[in-house]
């Protein structure tokens, strides 16, 4: 079906191959294309508007290992506790003989040297004790179920070893001589713990462990 045009003078519909209106008789030039019917422009689609995207600032995640002070802390109160369990033997071994010597300094202005050596021989007798028995608290305790000490058990700290596991009676026996260590160095190797990144300490560096928390 052949398309009309309109005239652009009077607006009277045409044939397609007319070339003058049959209204007004006005020219529809060039033949066939004289104004049609404006077409409606389709209209464009809209362009997607660009929205930036908000930054989101994740916050930072706290550090999964115990830092210095918590850990200092923990020392404490485990120094507390081998205190309290270390009492007894200092009243038994060492006060009676400290009062001894006292006594007898009064009355004849110097001890005798039995009872100083007998003094010597209790200090040290109590020493042994207090050392072994720490050494077995802290590494009982740290290869334990708890993997810490009691200290560490108040504050949510644990020792494992670098993949996270618990660790054997042995290397935590290692880890608590490794400490001797640190104290001969002036503390340096406890206070290494604020400077490395996973907060290890010498005898934690010479143990292979690492202290999380949970």
């Amino acid at each position: 079906m052949p398309d009309n045009v309109f005239c652009s003078k009077c607006g009277a519909q045409n044939s397609s191959d007319a070339q003058f209106c049959q209204k007004c008789g006005g020219a529809l030039w060039p033949a066939g294309t004289a104004l049609r019917p404006a077409q409606a422009a389709a209209p464009a689609s809209p362009q997607p508007v660009a929205y930036s995207q908000p930054v989101v600032y994740a916050p930072a995640q706290a550090s999964p290992y115990g830092g210095f002070w918590i850990r200092v802390l923990a020392y404490i109160l485990d120094r507390i506790v081998v205190g309290i369990a270390a009492a007894p033997f200092y009243f038994v071994l060492v006060l009676p003989n400290a009062l001894r010597i006292m006594q007898e300094a009064e009355r004849e202005g110097q001890p005798s040297h039995d009872l100083i050596l007998a003094m010597i021989g209790s200090v040290a007798t109590f020493v042994c004790i207090v050392f072994v028995s720490y050494w077995l608290y802290e590494a009982l305790l740290t290869s334990s179920s708890w993997q810490g000490t009691v200290g560490k058990k108040v504050l949510r700290l644990k020792v494992t070893d670098e993949m996270g596991n618990r660790i054997s009676f042995g290397r935590s026996t290692g880890r608590f001589f490794a400490k001797i260590l640190s104290h001969l160095i002036l503390w340096i190797g406890f206070i290494m713990v604020a400077f490395t990144d996973r907060k290890r300490g010498l005898h934690d560096i010479i143990a292979g462990t690492l202290v999380t928390k949970y």
